[in-house]
């Protein structure tokens, strides 16, 4: 198949080290099942920064990150049925699950404890191609082009789980801890339905996409919110905005922590912050009942007026796949304004 370019995390560290390296590699072949896509783009999560960091310790030597992944099919294993050659196509997050234990038997495959996620235990989209299971691949709404559907596939599907997570009552008051990729498409979900949105987060850019895309008040991550909240959603990794969350939440509210890892946690209080009823919930991976869902909502989202809803603003910044490592730093640095997007 010929030789491509791919980035391995080499040697987990911090990113201004340069812990991710550019290496030529063969091209995979396709499995059993299993479809190899040429990459067109590919979205740049915080996953990706803990795992090239070592907050996530690679299940993979040498592993390839990248989960939000938009490609076109250049090949396809013995009995692909779903997809066929030059199909566009999405692979996310979620790479496998067993299928048979009790959690995949009640619908909540994201907790099954032989899942498998891309970009983790598999090589993921910092490449010029990968390879991935048909039955974990979207079908991708075609109104939107590759850079903007890219984000969809993470940063979208999780936000609106944690959306979901975060018991939203109808037309009610919301907080945003962080406001990347994930937080501004959330965001905007929550508005949609309905709900008053308040932001908290240290990036002035930030704060004026928030107010931008509708949101009712923008402060900094410890300002006071102007009312009690119903719902919050912590985005951003950071432990010690647990406790601050919490204390803004109404009698009988609910923090959802959307991040797959969080620093510790100082300072929790009972009788301060969980008392009256208030409760915290985890966010684990997502369903592919999640994707398909967030994929038909955003698709509905793509057509202006249809049903009342407006079309949904995703917020990108460009890399090229050579770039992939400063695009990183600059996710650390805060410096990305919405999602970024390697383009390959």
């Amino acid at each position: 198949m010929g030789r491509m370019r791919a980035w391995t995390v080499d040697r987990p560290g911090p990113i201004a080290g340069r812990p991710l390296r550019l290496v030529e590699r063969d091209v995979p072949e396709p499995g059993p099942g299993e479809l190899l896509i040429r990459v067109r783009a590919c979205g740049v999560c915080r996953t990706d920064l803990h795992l090239a960091e070592g907050d996530l310790p690679p299940h993979l030597p040498g592993v390839t990150p990248g989960h939000e992944i938009v490609g076109e099919v250049a090949g396809t294993g013995h009995g692909v049925r779903r997809f066929t050659l030059g199909d566009r196509v999405g692979v996310a997050w979620l790479r496998t699950t067993c299928g048979a234990c009790s959690y995949c038997r009640r619908g909540a495959e994201n907790l099954c404890p032989a899942s498998t996620y891309t970009g983790w235990d598999a090589d993921g989209g910092y490449a010029d191609y990968t390879v991935a299971p048909e039955a974990y691949v979207y079908a991708l709404p075609p109104a939107w082009d590759d850079v903007e559907v890219a984000p969809l596939l993470c940063a979208g599907i999780i936000g609106y789980r944690a959306l979901r997570r975060a018991g939203l009552p109808p037309g009610g008051r919301l907080g945003v801890w962080g406001f990347g990729g994930s937080a501004h498409l959330a965001t905007q979900v929550a508005l949609a339905e309905g709900a008053t949105v308040h932001v908290f987060t240290r990036s002035p850019e930030a704060r004026a996409l928030a107010l931008s895309l509708g949101a009712a008040s923008a402060g900094d991550s410890l300002d006071r919110v102007p009312e009690p909240l119903d719902s919050a959603i912590l985005f951003a990794p950071v432990g010690e905005l647990v406790p601050a969350a919490l204390e803004r939440l109404d009698r009988g509210g609910t923090l959802a922590i959307a991040g797959i890892h969080l620093s510790g946690v100082p300072g929790l209080n009972y009788q301060e912050h969980l008392f009256q009823e208030r409760q915290v919930r985890s966010v684990t991976a997502n369903t592919r009942a999640d994707g398909e869902e967030f994929l038909r909502l955003a698709d509905r989202f793509a057509h202006p007026g249809s049903g009342g809803v407006p079309r949904l603003q995703v917020t990108t910044t460009p890399y090229d796949l050579a770039d992939a490592d400063r695009a990183l730093e600059d996710l650390a640095a805060g410096k990305v304004n919405g999602a970024a997007v390697l383009v390959v």
